[in-house]
């Protein structure tokens, strides 16, 4: 049994909140949680997030019955409803000057038999926690994660660098899109933790594990307060997924 729970906040500083997410109902045939931060002026980020997850939550949910359900068939279905998503976005911003150039980050999580098939564009997170340890999944498609790889700075240097927020990849913005998909164990007691960087900026990783460790259902609350407490320079979102 899968409970979830999120919370979404716009933040101290940003008039919009361009971030989106979506959860399944837990007796949802196809279990699928999903998270979007978007980008783009005017009201670009908000369009692209929201049409983002819509449409690759649309592709997987019609798709889902078809595909084999070995590991390899799900994990090509989520890609592919990337990719299919960052068509219909990328389609979209060329329809209007106002749209121009908007993009998102997408995280999807598909839980299926004990095994959680993830897509990731962007640096939006997703953590794992197993017994008493925190784990991030994902890689940070960013200029400065880049600059970490290649040992031009170190992690600390990473926090607090000018350009931590350029992208080198996003979804939308192009019209090819390669996101990363990955299957990972998702066992009874285990919690997936889903972040847009509003969270990831401003709240410390041992914060969100102390947090999402106690509580499951509080924890999104109290993730946007810290956040918030922290400075809440961005759009704010969690989405906490328990294998219960």
């Amino acid at each position: 049994m899968i409970k979830a729970y999120a919370k979404s906040d716009v933040g101290r500083i940003r008039e919009v909140n361009q971030d989106y997410y979506y959860l399944s109902d837990s007796l949802d045939k196809v279990q699928l949680y999903m998270l979007a931060d978007g980008m783009g002026g005017y009201n670009g980020g908000e369009i692209a997030s929201e049409l983002a997850i819509q449409t690759a939550k649309s592709y997987i949910e019609n798709n889902f019955e078809e595909v084999s359900k070995d590991k390899d068939s799900i994990i090509q279905l989520v890609a592919s409803s990337m990719e299919y998503a960052n068509m219909v976005v990328y389609e979209k911003s060329k329809e209007s000057k106002e749209l121009e150039g908007m993009g998102t980050t997408l995280e999807i999580c598909l839980i299926y038999n004990n095994r959680a098939f993830i897509g990731h564009i962007g640096d939006s997170r997703i953590y794992r926690i197993r017994k008493g340890f925190m784990r991030k999944l994902t890689q940070d498609h960013s200029y400065v994660q880049k600059l970490v790889k290649d040992g031009t700075i170190t992690q600390e240097e990473a926090i607090h660098h000018p350009q931590k927020n350029m992208l080198m990849k996003a979804l939308g913005c192009n019209a090819f899109v390669e996101p990363d998909v990955m299957v990972k164990g998702f066992l009874k007691d285990d919690i997936i933790v889903m972040g847009s960087d509003g969270l990831t900026n401003m709240v410390p990783q041992e914060e969100i594990f102390r947090l999402a460790k106690k509580d499951i259902e509080q924890a999104p609350k109290e993730l946007v307060e810290m956040a918030n407490q922290n400075g809440g320079y961005d759009n704010i979102t969690v989405v906490i997924i328990k294998n219960i």
